[in-house]
């Protein structure tokens, strides 16, 4: 089991510890990121609405055939209040506070000239650095005892 106990420094107490499972906020994390992305996609309506059938097809199942039942539960002449509910939400989420609005696009028949400009200060660098020379030795062994310790 993945249990760590920390100190919080934040908390005035001292000495004050949480116990934690790091895979619970793991699982709890995945959990609130699944009702966001139903949240974003509006899936929630679509479950409320299953929720609203399944409802009325039990109720319908009570009190007659189960084919009466099915057509009466989907036939929309006879809805509950689940059924208004998710229908008036959903029309309310269609209605936007901004009108959209169409923007024109536009398209550049012209291509950007390409501009190349040279710098002011040019200098070759030289072929041969004799600096480079000291950094192709192999460091001494054993390494100077001014620099080991």
């Amino acid at each position: 089991m993945d249990r760590t106990v920390r100190k919080l420094p934040f908390l005035a107490l001292p000495g004050a510890t949480v116990v934690y499972g790091g895979r619970v906020f793991h699982r709890i994390g995945h959990a609130l990121l699944i009702l966001a992305l139903i949240g974003a996609t509006g899936t929630h309506w679509a479950l409320l609405q299953s929720v609203a059938w399944t409802t009325m097809l039990a109720d319908n199942l009570r009190t007659t055939s189960f084919t009466e039942a099915v057509q009466r539960t989907f036939d929309g002449k006879h809805p509950c209040n689940i059924c208004e509910h998710v229908a008036a939400g959903r029309k309310a989420e269609k209605k936007s506070d901004f009108p959209p609005c169409a923007k024109k696009l536009e398209f550049l028949s012209e291509r950007p000239a390409f501009v190349f400009c040279a710098p002011e200060d040019f200098r070759l660098l030289p072929a041969f650095d004799e600096s480079s020379i000291t950094l192709a030795h192999k460091p001494p062994v054993p390494p100077p005892r001014s620099l080991a310790s």
